[in-house]
Parts: structure tokens; C-alpha cells; sequence
């Protein structure tokens, strides 16, 4: 964890944080000591004594044996008070319902955190079976139309990506920077995003960034399985979710005395 504003960091902390993310990105895969303690370069003792005193307050969970570890249900009630204590999350929501409503796709919301998108609302099409978006869920941000959406909001200098190849989620999704560069730089003259099958297979996105901040964090998108895509389709989702961006941005000015989170 690097220092900020001349404040060292407190390593107990920073370590505590570590191992949460860890158990938190695996899942329903369970963990053991030993595998925790090697992947955060941590002693055996040091990570025993960390768990136990996480699994006493809830954050962690352990199985009858004791030897298996996973997040916790604390995790979800800190989740649940970030998207409670969020008044732009809030004020989003009900434009969501619209947008579902009129285009009958599933329509999400979700943030630019690091070279990653995170999922913070989503409105499920009742005309397919669900995708594996879900709240609280990850994407690399080159990999979607969320993600490109807020990357063409910053210069391609100043892009928040990984070093080396990016990773690719299907055969579709853009795996050198020169790719990428090029699709933003559309992105940017047309004024939203489109993902054809570069996250999900046989599922295409459109991603408008919420341009409240500069440069944006938020943004929202529509997605559609392929096979009905038609092209009277994605200009109505294409008028449609511009006017649902436009309703959002105008109603989240910055009420006086809101927190600017950051």
C-alpha cells in the first residue's frame, strides 16, 4: 500500500485489507492457511493469528475442520452500506427501472475502480436467462462497454490499464493496446460504447459514461443478446439510453454539503 499526503501505511492494516480482497475475488473456492500466508508473503503464525481474530469478528469464515477460510458475511454488510451511502447510486436507480422498462434489457450501473470496472446496480431482463453480471462483480475495463465507455473519457497516455497483454474475457475482446486505442478513439466521436461479445459471448453492450465528474467514473450501459440485435433496436437503445444519461447527469449536481467522494 503506498504512501499518501506524506502518511505511512500501517502495515497490520494494509495486510488485513490484502486478505480480505483475496478470500473476497476467490469466490466459493475456499482457501487454507498455508495458500494464504504464500500468496501474501505472510508467516504462517502471523496469518493464523490474523484469520482467527477475522473469524471471531466475522469478516472471515471458517469450516467445521477449521481449515478452510472464506469471506465473511461483515464483507456484505460493508458492501451493502456503500451502495446505501451512495446518493449518486440512489439517484440512479429509479432511471435504471426506466430504462428496463422501456427497452427490456438488462441495464446496469457501475464505476471505474483501477483497471477495473465494478457493478454497483443492475435491472435483469425478464426475456433471457440472467448474465453473469451481478453487483459487486469486476471487469477488466477494456473488456466491456462499461469499461471503454470511461477509458475514452481519458487521454490513451493516461488509460488505468495493466502492463503486458490484456487479458481476454472471449475471442472478441481487444488484447493489444493499438486495438483498444483505435476503438476509443470511435467511442470518442460517437459519444457512447459498443461491445459486441467482448465480455460475455452471444451478448452485446452500449456504454454511456455519466459525465458528472471529469473525467467520468460512472457509466451506464445496455446489454442485448445478439441474436435480436436488430438494427431498429440499436438505435432505439441508443435514444434511450441517451436520454437516460441526460437525466442522471442533470439531477446529480452536487447538492451542497454532499460529500465529494473520490
Amino acid at each position: 500500500m503506498p504512501e499518501k499526503r506524506g502518511v505511512r501505511s500501517v502495515k497490520s492494516a494494509a495486510r488485513t485489507v490484502a486478505l480480505l480482497e483475496l478470500l473476497a475475488a476467490r469466490g466459493e473456492q475456499p482457501s487454507r492457511l498455508d495458500e494464504l500466508a504464500e500468496e501474501l508473503e505472510v508467516p504462517r503464525s502471523s496469518m493464523y493469528q490474523l484469520l482467527q481474530t477475522l473469524v471471531d469478528c466475522g469478516w472471515v469464515r471458517s469450516d467445521a475442520t477449521g481449515s478452510l477460510y472464506g469471506i465473511g458475511i461483515r464483507a456484505l454488510l460493508t458492501g451493502t452500506g456503500y451502495l446505501d451511502g451512495d446518493r449518486r447510486i440512489r439517484a440512479a436507480r429509479p432511471h435504471l427501472d426506466e430504462a428496463s422498462d422501456a427497452l427490456g434489457e438488462t441495464i446496469h450501473l457501475a464505476r471505474l475502480d483501477g483497471p477495473d470496472v465494478v457493478y454497483l446496480a443492475t435491472r435483469e431482463s425478464h426475456e433471457y436467462p440472467r448474465t453473469i453480471s451481478r453487483v459487486g462483480r469486476r471487469v477488466p475495463a477494456h473488456a466491456g462497454a462499461l469499461g471503454k465507455a470511461l477509458l475514452a473519457e481519458r487521454p490513451d497516455d493516461e488509460l488505468p490499464l495493466p502492463g503486458g497483454e490484456l487479458v481476454a474475457l472471449t475471442d472478441n475482446t481487444h488484447t493489444t493496446r493499438a486495438a483498444l486505442h483505435a476503438d476509443l478513439a470511435q467511442v470518442r466521436e460517437r459519444g457512447y460504447s459498443v461491445d459486441r461479445e467482448e465480455t460475455v459471448t452471444g451478448i452485446a453492450g452500449f456504454g454511456f459514461a455519466l459525465r458528472y465528474d471529469t473525467p467520468a467514473t460512472d457509466a451506464i450501459s445496455c446489454s442485448v443478446p445478439v441474436a435480436r440485435l436488430t438494427p431498429e433496436h440499436e438505435l432505439r437503445i441508443v435514444a434511450v439510453m441517451r436520454e437516460i444519461r441526460a437525466k442522471i447527469e442533470t439531477q446529480l449536481h452536487l447538492a451542497p454539503g454532499a460529500p465529494d467522494w473520490r
